[in-house]
C-alpha cells in the first residue's frame, strides 16, 4: 500500500478543508488530472492506480493522529470531530486508461468539496509511484544520495542562519519510502537550516514544523461560491482572514495573474496577511514586483515573508536569498528536486478543480506551460474580467 496514512498529504489542504467545513460546507466540485510529459503512458497501469485508490479510501484517521493534529492552534475541535467520521469515498472518483490522451490515464473527481479536497495529493503520489516502482524497479538510489549530500552541503555552505530550505515534494515523489530517506537525511544533516515541511506525516513522524496555508483551488472555488467574479480573490482573501484570524498569513498570488493580485492586494490586505507565495512566473520579477507594491502601499516589505516555492533547487535558492535578504523575508519550499532527483524524469502530473457549483474555474498561471485544459470560453471571461491578455501564439 503505497499511502500509509490519511497525514500522508500537505498541510494546505487541512487548512483549506477547515475552511471549507465553516464557510462552503455545501459546495460541489470537479477536479481533473493532466500530465504534462510527453510520451508517457499511464494507461497499462490503471488498475494498479485504481487499487491503491481503493485501499486509500479505506484509510481513517487513528486516535494518536487526531490528538496531533489537534494540537495545532488552528484547528478546531469541531473540525477534528469530522476527522474522527471521516473517510475518502470512492464513489466520487473515476480512474480509467485512456491510451488515446496524453498521458493515457483519466482521473475525473467529482462531489463535495468538503469531502473530495483530500484526494488530490495522495492520488497524485499514488501515480508517480505506480509508475517509477513498473518502469525503474530496483532503481539504484545511490547516485541520488550523493546529489543529496551535495545539496545539503551547499546549503550548508550560506553562513547566514536566516537561509533555510523546506520541503514541499510529496505529490511528485518518486516514492513513499524515498521522501521519508531525503527528509529525515535532512533533519540530520541539515539541521537548524531546514525550517519544516509540507507533508503532515512526516512532520509529526520526524517532530517537525508542517508548513502550508492555501492552494489555487480555494481561490479559484472563490470565483463561483463568491458574489461576483471580478471581486472573487477579495472575498478569498476575506473569507481566509475570518477563518485564521491572523495565522496561516501568506496569500497565494497566481490564480490570476500577478498583476491582477496586486490590484486586489490592496493596503488591508498587505497589512492583514503575513505575507505572498510564488508559484509561478520569473521568481526574480516577481519578487521586485512584491516589494515594489509594498513600498507603495507604506508597508515595509522586511517585515513580510516571500514564499517562493515554483520548480527551486538549492543554487536557485541561495541566488534568491542573495537578491531578496534584507529587503523581505525569503523562504523556500523546494518539491520535486528533492524527492524525485533520482535520475530519471520526474512525472509533470497536477489534479486541478474545474468546476464549483456546476460553474467553471479557472486559474491564469504566469508560466504558459502550467496551463490547465479548463473551459476556453470561461479562461477567455476571466482574462477580460481581469483584464489578463492571453500570451502570445
Amino acid at each position: 500500500m503505497i499511502i500509509p496514512s490519511l497525514l500522508d498529504t500537505d498541510l494546505y489542504k487541512f487548512s483549506m478543508m477547515q475552511a471549507v467545513l465553516h464557510q462552503f460546507p455545501g459546495a460541489q466540485v470537479e477536479y481533473r488530472f493532466k500530465c504534462r510529459n510527453r510520451g508517457i503512458d499511464l494507461a497499462p497501469h490503471a488498475d494498479e492506480i485504481r487499487a491503491e485508490i481503493d485501499a486509500l479510501c479505506q484509510l481513517r484517521f487513528t486516535r494518536d493522529e487526531l490528538e496531533w493534529l489537534g494540537a495545532l492552534r488552528f484547528l478546531r475541535s469541531d473540525f477534528i470531530d469530522l476527522l474522527r467520521l471521516f473517510h475518502l469515498e470512492p464513489g466520487f472518483i473515476d480512474v480509467r486508461a485512456t491510451p488515446e490522451v496524453q498521458g493515457g490515464l483519466d482521473i475525473t473527481i467529482r462531489g463535495p468539496w468538503l469531502h473530495t479536497i483530500l484526494f488530490e495529493v495522495p492520488v497524485l503520489a499514488i501515480v508517480s509511484e505506480v509508475w517509477f516502482r513498473n518502469t525503474r524497479a530496483g532503481h539504484d538510489l545511490d547516485a541520488a544520495r550523493a546529489r543529496l549530500a551535495d545539496k545539503i552541503a551547499l546549503a550548508k555552505s550560506v553562513p547566514d542562519p536566516e537561509f533555510r530550505l523546506s520541503d514541499f515534494g510529496t505529490r511528485r515523489r518518486f516514492g513513499f519510502a524515498w521522501q521519508a530517506e531525503v527528509i529525515e537525511t535532512l533533519r540530520r544533516d541539515l539541521g537548524a537550516k531546514l525550517a519544516g515541511t509540507s507533508n503532515v506525516h512526516f512532520a509529526r513522524q520526524f517532530g517537525l514544523i508542517p508548513l502550508g496555508t492555501m492552494a489555487h483551488e480555494f481561490l479559484q472555488a472563490c470565483q463561483a461560491v463568491g458574489p461576483r467574479l471580478r471581486d472573487s480573490q477579495r472575498f478569498a482573501f476575506d473569507k481566509w482572514a475570518e477563518e485564521y484570524r491572523g495565522d496561516l498569513g501568506i496569500a497565494l498570488t497566481d490564480v490570476c495573474g500577478m498583476d491582477a493580485f496586486l490590484r486586489d492586494f490592496d493596503l488591508f490586505f498587505c497589512k492583514l496577511f503575513d505575507g505572498v507565495r510564488h508559484d509561478s512566473g520569473d521568481p526574480f520579477e516577481w519578487g521586485e514586483k512584491m516589494i515594489a507594491h509594498y513600498q507603495r502601499m507604506r508597508v515595509d516589505p522586511r517585515t513580510k515573508t516571500f514564499v517562493f516555492s515554483d520548480s527551486l533547487n538549492v543554487p536557485l535558492c541561495i541566488e534568491l536569498y542573495e537578491r531578496f535578504r534584507g529587503r523581505c523575508r525569503p523562504a523556500f519550499g523546494l518539491g520535486t528536486n528533492l524527492t524525485n532527483d533520482v535520475g530519471v524524469e520526474p512525472l509533470q502530473i497536477v489534479i486541478k478543480m474545474t468546476r464549483c457549483n456546476g460553474q467553471p474555474v479557472a486559474k491564469i498561471s504566469d508560466t504558459p506551460e502550467k496551463t490547465m485544459d479548463y473551459d476556453p470560453s470561461y479562461v477567455a471571461y476571466l482574462r477580460e474580467v481581469f483584464g489578463v491578455q492571453a500570451p502570445a501564439v
